[in-house]
């Protein structure tokens, strides 16, 4: 199995997964030709596409949904929540009828040689979730746009090959910044965003002596820097509860503009 992300950030979100026989996206937050560019590096093209999954309906998860979609005739699988936003907000265009499949949280479906399972996450979005997506005896974890983390949540990444974690924001930048306070009480919510803090405390949880990859993604671009998203990560992990320190760990953080390393499982 392979695993990376094509963008990852406030502004846009696209997240490859997969095997020999099977490839898919998680979000399309980019434009088209982004997305394109993104899997002509893996030696991929959009025709080789079995589907896009969709965590939430906010535009930096769909922005490129419907052009790709429409051009290479790919499935869109998301919850019913999620599909009756989108289609209200109009913000995909015209999809071809039949192309919007709809799963239930918690319930385990397949997509090729990909086992996938969708779990609830706390946002202000329809019917948000992150995944657990498998083959074999490996498997990826996506937890992005959390508000807080749960024994839920946990429950769910525990046991993962690699993940991708949010780690949005820097909670003193956020403080002080110029967002409008009521935008700073959102983000800062059950229902926002994790900072960088609570992602190094719940990978704290995470840890076990077989992970091999963890990217720190969805930063703001107003509110954090790689940098401080890395180091506090770290520190958390170094000096929380756990036997581990972060160099036992391959962590890095998820480009804004570009593609991560890509992890082979």
């Amino acid at each position: 199995m392979r695993f990376c992300t094509i963008a990852s950030g406030s502004s846009g979100n696209c997240t490859y997964v997969g095997t020999d026989n099977t490839h898919i996206l998680v979000d399309a937050g980019i434009s088209g030709r982004r997305i394109e560019a993104g899997l002509k590096q893996l030696d991929l093209t959009g025709h080789d596409l079995d589907a896009i999954l969709v965590t939430h309906e906010h535009a930096d998860h769909i922005a490129g949904l419907g052009v790709m979609a429409r051009k290479y005739e790919i499935p869109i699988y998301t919850t019913g929540g999620t599909a009756d936003a989108m289609q209200r907000a109009g913000s995909l265009g015209r999809i071809p009828e039949g192309a919007i499949h709809e799963f239930m949280e918690d319930e385990p479906f397949a997509i090729g040689d990909l086992n996938i399972r969708a779990f609830t996450i706390p946002h202000d979005a329809a019917q948000p979730v992150g995944f657990r997506i498998g083959s074999g005896n490996t498997s990826v974890g996506i937890a992005t746009d959390l508000g807080k983390y749960t024994d839920y949540i946990v429950d769910n990444l525990t046991g993962l090959d690699a993940l991708l974690l949010e780690a949005n924001h820097d909670v003193n930048m956020l403080l002080v910044g110029k967002y409008p306070y009521l935008l700073k009480q959102r983000i800062l919510g059950d229902r926002g965003h994790l900072s960088n803090e609570n992602a190094g405390r719940l990978l704290c949880r995470l840890l076990h002596d077989d992970l091999k990859a963890v990217f720190l993604g969805h930063l703001s671009k107003e509110n954090n820097y790689e940098a401080l998203a890395y180091e506090t990560v770290c520190t958390e992990v170094t000096l929380g509860d756990n036997p581990y320190r972060s160099g036992d760990f391959r962590i890095e953080v998820a480009g804004r503009n570009e593609m991560s390393a890509v992890v082979n499982l």
